[in-house]
This record gives C-alpha cells, structure tokens and sequence, in this order.
C-alpha cells in the first residue's frame, strides 16, 4: 500500500480508513430536515460547538460524509430562530448550543426519520469498512489498472469498446446478485 504524502493534493480531504487519500463526499447525502435533525440529536447527547457537529455526523458515516459549514451554521441558526437550541454563552469566542425543549419534542415526533437518516449515513461507514478489505482492495486495484491500461490505447475498436462495456455490465450484474 503506497503512503499518502504530507503535501495536500487537490480534491482529496484526509486519508482514508484503508491509509490512501480519499475524496469526501459532496453530493446531497442529506436534506436540511434530516440535517437538523442530527444536530438536533447529537444535541440532545451533549452541548456542541458547530465543528463538533460536523465531525460527530463525520464519524457517523466513517468518513465518508461531512457537512459542510455552509451547510451546519444556517441549520444552528434556524434551530436557534425556532427556540429548539440555545446559545449555551453568548460571550464565548466559539458558540456552543444546547438542546430546548422543543427541539426534543421534535426529536420524540419526527424520530423515524431520524433514524433513516442515521441508518443512510451508518451504511457508509459499513462500506468504507467493506472497502478496505484487502481482498477488494486488490481486486479494485487490479480492475482499475486493467481498465486504465486499455483506455488508454490509441485507437480501440468499436468491436472492443463493446467488449469493454459487456465486461463491465456483467461484473456489475454478478456483484449486484451475489449473496
């Protein structure tokens, strides 16, 4: 396994669980409902400054996911607006919010979904663990090199292009079928 350098490299966050830089997820893991709603529960656990929501719904999801701020400080401040969170001191130089009693009772209405949304998020930290097995680690490397190596040719037919895309369609049948 090669060694992540020190120098930052464009695009990728942190390394990975399996030790290799990995990229963190962007696309819409979570709506702002879902999103308020984990801070809303990782609130009721403990008072907590915005960063450390972050990193709790971070850990949630193995890394895979993390909020952004711009994403985290609008939800602090409409959970604020709607008195389901408090300031816990107003004058410290970092807020830190603690849970209301009505962002508990919409904790207690709204728990099922809640729990999809933290089901959703522990399913990715099951695949980040699945991914690091060595045996997939190995199989993936060798599939991307084989695929790179033969794109990467000049001038391949389209009778294997076909070739190359049957291949594909019939691994990804086999892997969505397996038991």
């Amino acid at each position: 396994m090669k060694q992540s350098s020190s120098v930052p490299q464009p695009g990728v966050d942190a390394p990975s669980s399996c030790g290799e830089p990995r990229r963190r997820r962007r696309e819409k893991m979570l709506d702002a409902g879902d999103l308020r709603l984990l801070v809303l529960h990782f609130l009721s656990h403990s008072p907590a400054h915005g960063y450390e929501l972050i990193k709790s719904i971070e850990d949630l999801s193995g890394g895979e996911y993390s909020p952004s701020p711009g994403m985290i400080y609008p939800a602090l401040t409409l959970l604020e607006e709607t008195q389901q969170i408090a300031v816990l001191d107003a004058q410290a130089a970092r807020k830190a919010y603690r849970l209301l009693p009505e962002g508990q009772a919409t904790l207690q209405q709204q728990a099922p979904l809640l729990a999809q949304a933290m089901q959703r998020l522990a399913s990715l930290a099951v695949l980040v663990h699945n991914r690091c097995l060595p045996e997939i680690e190995r199989a993936i490397h060798n599939f991307k090199t084989a695929l790179n190596g033969r794109l990467a040719q000049p001038g391949i037919s389209r009778q294997t292009l076909y070739a190359i895309v049957d291949a594909l369609d019939d691994a990804a049948k086999k892997i969505e079928r397996s038991e």
